[in-house]
């Protein structure tokens, strides 16, 4: 009968409505949740078919909650380095147990990136579930089987130990007077080093064994050119091996120049790798190897032999002294780099952006976290940039997608429609009395 199917309709037409008032409280309680993602609801008609065309059955509506979470929201500035938020798709990998491999944790996907070190240094948001990412080895590689996820680990960013970096490289660009004496011939090789002739220019540089030591390394040039070779100049590279106090000859060789002051590599002997042959008595097992760049043939880029005076133009050495963990910094790719207050950095951590076909079809946790289902698709870990991933921005969140003046709009409409709806109800019990009375 119509008047029951109209009733029956007016049912219907409140649960929705009360099921698009629980989406609308839902929106407007998590305004303020860290990458809350709002949900519509979206109506769908119920159609009963008409035995002729001049009947008509009411059929009724139904509703479909719709969580809008492939929707970008705000990128807003925090004051926690750790804090993180992704810009374009994707999602954090994150589990409910610190070791989801030992403990039987799940991996679920979320947006919410509140990640700060607990009591083990682990990184775990507000929600409570801790961040995965990949482990990077001393080589600077991740994992090969990258879609694995046995292959993420907690991220863990405290009780790294402290690091020194050995100098492996020394860049320098200085000027030989042209209008410096040559020395003469008889020169022999160590005369600088042990004192028999001073050398007309000298710098010395700090460097860096593996352990972290500092030494001194001496450049010391002699102008030694003579006859057909007017330019060139003996340099004695010294520093102290053995600890002793007394400075050991590294190599003597030859630094010669083109008539235009610049390189000529052809007849400079002076190699582009210095190894420096530690001793027992300084603890240090192997040779330390350190690339010295002193310019390319023909130019004026490195060493270089012009009418002023002798002097050093610039000097690079890198290496460092043991220092202990400062600070983490997250790059947009993701990788955690830890600082040390030695100025030194090192990369730790890669976290990977976990992507799905159709993020839409996600399934809802609590936390703010999502899990996979057949309507989302199959997972896919990227690294942050590629493949569609997302970029990963540190000191940062991403608001709620809740538009408060939306919402309040939609409880109105909504609000109204399950008066109507209730109204429908009551109008078509009236007509049913109506119909009762007819007996009467």
């Amino acid at each position: 009968m119509s008047l029951t199917a109209a009733m029956f309709s007016g049912v219907s037409g409140l649960a929705a409505q009360s099921t698009a008032m629980a989406t609308i409280s839902d929106n407007i309680s998590n305004t303020n949740t860290i990458g809350y993602k709002s949900t519509n609801a979206i109506f769908s008609t119920l159609v009963t078919e008409s035995a002729t065309d001049t009947t008509y059955s009411a059929g009724g509506v139904l509703v479909h909650p719709r969580a809008q979470i492939d929707q970008q929201g705000l990128i807003t500035a925090s004051d926690s380095t750790t804090h993180m938020a992704i810009a374009g798709d994707g999602f954090f990998v994150v589990s409910t147990a610190a070791d989801p491999a030992a403990a039987g944790g799940n991996y679920v996907y979320t947006r919410a990136g509140t990640f700060e070190p607990d009591a083990a240094g682990l990184l775990r948001n507000a929600q409570g579930y801790y961040l995965q990412g990949w482990e990077i080895d001393p080589n600077g590689n991740i994992p090969a089987n990258q879609s694995d996820l046995a292959a993420l680990t907690p991220v863990n960013i405290t009780g790294l130990t402290g690091n020194a970096e050995a100098t492996s490289l020394i860049n320098l660009k200085a000027n030989l007077s042209s209008d410096q004496t040559t020395y003469g011939a008889g020169y022999v090789a160590g005369d600088m080093t042990s004192g028999a002739v001073d050398p007309h220019f000298v710098r010395s540089f700090q460097i860096y064994d593996s352990m972290g030591s500092a030494h001194s390394v001496s450049f010391n040039f002699l102008r030694t050119g003579s006859g057909a070779t007017p330019n060139e100049w003996t340099v004695e590279i010294t520093t102290d091996i053995d600890g002793d106090g007394t400075e050991d000859m590294l190599s003597s060789d030859i630094v010669a120049f083109n008539s235009d002051g610049t390189l000529d590599m052809a007849s400079t002997t002076l190699s582009s790798t210095i190894t420096i042959p530690w001793t027992a008595a300084m603890g240090i097992d192997t040779p330390q190897d350190v690339t010295l760049n002193f310019g390319s043939d023909g130019l004026s880029d490195g060493f270089t032999q012009f009418a002023s005076n002798s002097e050093l133009v610039s000097s690079e050495v890198n290496g460092a002294l043991f220092g202990a963990f400062n600070a983490v910094f997250i790059n947009e790719e993701g990788t955690v780099i830890a600082k040390f207050d030695n100025g030194t950095s090192k990369e730790i951590y890669k976290i990977p952006v976990a992507t799905f076909a159709n993020p839409n079809g996600l399934r809802n946790r609590d936390g703010n976290a999502y899990d996979e289902t057949p309507e989302s698709g199959a997972f896919t870990l990227r690294e942050a940039t590629l493949g569609g991933a997302g970029t990963i921005i540190s000191s940062a969140t991403e608001a709620s997608t809740v538009d408060i003046a939306e919402e309040f709009t939609r409880m109105i409409i909504t609000q109204r429609s399950y008066s109507a709806a209730g109204k429908i109800i009551t109008t078509a019990d009236e007509m049913l009395e109506e119909l009762i009375r007819l007996k009467r």
